[in-house]
């Protein structure tokens, strides 16, 4: 027998608050038959059956449905829902926060058409009569975002525990949930938004109501469950991508997943041992509740500003347990090779959702923009260039403001994203914001209609944006530039810059990769910034003559075209002539923040722009004549096989020395001193930094590889700022030359150990040692070192120092 109304309680351990609750609504419902009340006792502990039991024994038409295991709020509300017989339905906490006469609100917006009616404490014209604890607020605030962000956009109170559904909808939507727990509500809501079923936020009267049985725990688990929704949320297509990408990401490096710990990437060339060091001293600060932003383990005494060289906080600190309880080597390995995927799959996403919508074209563009040869050349241990998955989510909510339609919803998000790019890196925000610009102004030039409509709601979201990222990284930016070791600017080499012929030639860990002509046109191969190969240059040209009709070929045309331009420098030749022509970029590298960048580096601006033209041409080759598809598949083939990238090569890493590994350097190096490597770490060789991730940082070091700053103009250099013997020492390791030394280069060192605070001198095996040994013996006025766990050590006395 169908009746017009039925409540669904869920209730655990509800026995001082339950009777109330049904009392209330028994006496709001009346004396009509038209409804019902459901019971579902989760497996209480205390009297809440009993007087469920009793109150349905005086009032018919309450039913009690008993459970001997508590499984969770979820699981009670699909067992009631599933009883129920009700036209509409009504799910209501046991606590009844929100009042029963709440109802006629809901039913109005039933009545209007809706399929669900949700009691909202966030919608206008809510009244909350008694607030919670302001922790568990702020938590409940949290979480409402997070859901907003994950699970139900556009919906601001989703965990309201008063809910009206058509009876229909509501059996198929809580038989079809999965969820045990409070998540559940998101899940029968996304069941609403699949089938297109209209829901109505309406705002309440809501009231605390002490006893609540909401733990600490519950949100971890809420956040569980949400986790496992969005998951189900991927359909089998971008499931099997992710798929793909994650284990495109693990060949790439399978060379040195064999070991993580032991193997070292040739190529990175000290890159590894820097990230691993700044994972490893992250995770040191966190653990010992130390300032993030600084450090003195290396560079002693002067220290280093970890936010001015880019240590990733916004993963470094997240994976302090892992690196505490794994190294950092497994970290760095982690997050370069999960990175690199989400990486891809994000912009697979942002490709699907603004440019096609077909899997296949979608997933190759989308590789395309991640795996690209500048991508492979970062993948050599610089993560915060191959880990940019927020990039593409930056790029959706900044062309989300074109709409105008939830501008500061999109305007907040977007100042959140930002805020936490600024944690992964600096310069790839730089530069995904100036390929925003070059695309922006492409558009605008080709949709002046666009443009017109969507300038003023895009300065607002982009002021909404701002006034919410500077708040967060007001401080560590402030550090950053104006904090200890702070500086300004890089010193760079002069050669930075892409010829012209690095836009078209091949990579080096490319398939058709030239390791001579490629090195020969790069910094460095970490640095191989372009080399997108003539094939794919070809093939990006007839994509765009062939598709020009469409504004937004014209606008990527313009970015990309703009992008290359940029990164040829100040003043680039012409390939095969003598003739040089000035390049755009002259008129912005001395601008604020853009001195700093590596111009070649503008040019991995062109990868998702590839990736999308790309995307473009095979969904119109999906509905071509069967000859040209046949020609149009053959030339993506031959422009993309090429640049397909090779495994990373990985060697054996050189074994730390017993000395440090297990520990004797401690009976030389006391409380205060330093453990100095001869010659002293530098961007050249920065082993002892393997060293100290090794020893668990248990000694600082002088001397170092990071950014600090030089001279009064605090320029921008790479390590710390030399001295007299650490120079000396630099160059007997290049030359294998002993120089003659006198007193006053004697005294010199003095000065400089004194300096350094130094406790033990350490010399461990490597090319031109003899040199080394002797050059510290003189310097040390005869002083000869003992061989001990598998170095050289000088068992420095205060008499060794000057002050």
């Amino acid at each position: 027998m169908a009746l017009e109304l039925t409540v669904v309680v869920p209730a655990y351990n509800e026995q001082e608050r339950l009777r109330p609750t049904l009392d209330a609504i028994t006496a709001h419902l009346g004396d009509s038959r038209g409804w019902e009340l459901i019971v579902v006792d989760d497996g209480s502990s205390d009297d809440t059956r009993r007087i469920a039991l009793e109150a349905s024994i005086a009032e018919p038409r309450i039913r009690v449905l008993p459970g001997d295991t508590n499984h969770g709020k979820g699981h009670a509300l699909r067992r009631g829902v599933a009883a129920s017989r009700g036209e509409r339905v009504l799910v209501t906490d046991a606590d009844l926060a929100a009042p029963i006469s709440e109802i006629d609100r809901l039913d109005k917006a039933l009545a209007d058409g809706h399929a669900a009616a949700i009691g909202s404490r966030a919608a206008a014209g809510a009244r909350i009569d008694k607030h919670q604890h302001p922790l568990r607020e702020t938590l409940g605030r949290a979480g409402n975002l997070l859901i907003r962000l994950l699970a139900v956009p556009g919906i601001r109170d989703t965990q309201c525990g008063f809910k009206l559904f058509d009876g229909e909808h509501a059996r198929a939507a809580f038989a079809a949930s999965r969820l045990d727990g409070w998540a559940i509500d998101v899940e029968v809501l996304q069941f609403f938004r699949r089938h297109h079923l209209p829901v109505a936020e309406v705002p309440v009267r809501w009231s605390h109501q002490d006893g609540s049985k909401v733990r600490a725990r519950d949100y971890l688990s809420t956040l569980r469950e949400l986790t496992v929704l969005k998951a189900r949320s991927l359909d089998r297509g971008s499931l099997a991508v992710l798929g793909l990408f994650v284990l495109a990401s693990f060949l790439l490096y399978k060379n040195r997943w064999t070991d993580p710990d032991g193997r070292y990437l040739p190529d990175a060339l000290q890159d590894q041992n820097q990230w691993e060091w700044f994972f490893d001293v992250t995770a040191h600060n966190v653990l010992n509740l130390q300032n993030p932003l600084f450090t003195d383990l290396q560079g002693f005494p002067d220290g280093v500003n970890l936010m001015a060289n880019t240590v990733m906080l916004g993963l470094s600190v997240p994976f302090t347990p892992v690196t505490a309880l794994f190294g950092p080597a497994l970290s760095l390995q982690l997050v370069m090779t999960l990175g690199l995927a989400a990486t891809a799959y994000a912009w697979y996403w942002l490709i699907r959702r603004h440019v096609v919508s077909a899997h296949v074209p979608a997933a190759i563009g989308g590789a395309l923009a991640a795996f690209a040869p500048p991508m492979i050349s970062h993948a050599h241990a610089h993560p915060n260039f191959i880990v940019l998955f927020m990039i593409p989510l930056i790029i959706d909510r900044a062309l989300r403001l074109v709409d105008g339609e939830h501008v500061v919803r999109d305007g907040v998000v977007l100042g959140l994203f930002a805020a936490y790019q600024i944690f992964l890196g600096e310069e790839p925000l730089l530069l995904a914001v100036m390929g925003l610009l070059l695309f922006a102004a492409g558009y605008s030039l080709v949709r002046r209609d666009v443009f017109a409509a969507a300038w003023r709601p895009v300065l607002r979201g982009l002021g909404i944006a701002a006034a919410v990222s500077v708040p967060l990284v007001a401080v560590p930016l402030w550090w950053q530039f104006f904090g200890p070791q702070s500086y300004s600017g890089v010193m760079h080499a002069p050669n930075t810059a892409n010829s012209p012929l690095a836009l078209v030639s091949f990579a080096e860990r490319s398939l058709a990769g030239d390791r001579e002509n490629s090195q020969s046109l790069a910094m460095n191969i970490t640095e191989q910034n372009a080399f997108y190969g003539w094939p794919l240059a070809a093939l990006a040209v007839g994509i765009v003559v062939r598709l020009w009709e469409r504004p937004l070929v014209k606008a990527l045309t313009f970015t990309a075209a703009g992008a290359a331009l940029l990164s040829m420098g100040p003043r680039f030749e012409l390939p095969g002539t003598a003739i040089t022509v000035t390049g755009p970029w002259r008129a912005l590298a001395n601008q604020p923040l853009l001195s700093a960048v590596i111009e070649s580096r503008i040019a991995m601006i062109c990868a998702p722009v590839l990736g999308m033209l790309i995307a473009l041409a095979l969904t119109r080759l999906r509905t071509a004549r069967a000859a040209h598809r046949s020609w149009g598949y053959a030339a993506v083939a031959a422009a993309l096989i090429p640049i397909v990238p090779l495994p990373l090569k990985a060697v054996d890493r050189v074994p730390v020395p017993a000395f440090l590994a297990d520990g004797t350097y401690r009976s030389y190096v006391g409380p205060g001193e330093t453990l100095v490597p001869v010659p002293l770490p530098d961007p050249g060789v920065a082993e002892p930094l393997h060293w100290q991730t090794a020893a668990d940082l248990g000694f600082k070091l002088p001397g170092g590889y990071f950014n600090g700053p030089w001279g009064p103009e605090r320029q921008g250099i790479y390590g710390a700022v030399p001295r007299h013997t650490s120079n000396l020492l630099a160059e007997v390791r290049g030359s294998g030359e002993v120089p003659a030394l006198g007193e006053a280069w004697q005294a010199q060192a003095r000065e400089d150990l004194a300096y350094w605070k130094a406790g033990a001198l350490v010399l461990a095996p490597q090319h031109h040692q003899d040199a080394l040994r002797e050059t510290v013996v003189r310097l040390l006025g005869g002083q000869q070192p003992e061989f001990v766990g598998g170095v050289w050590v000088w068992d420095l006395k205060p008499s060794d120092r000057s002050g």
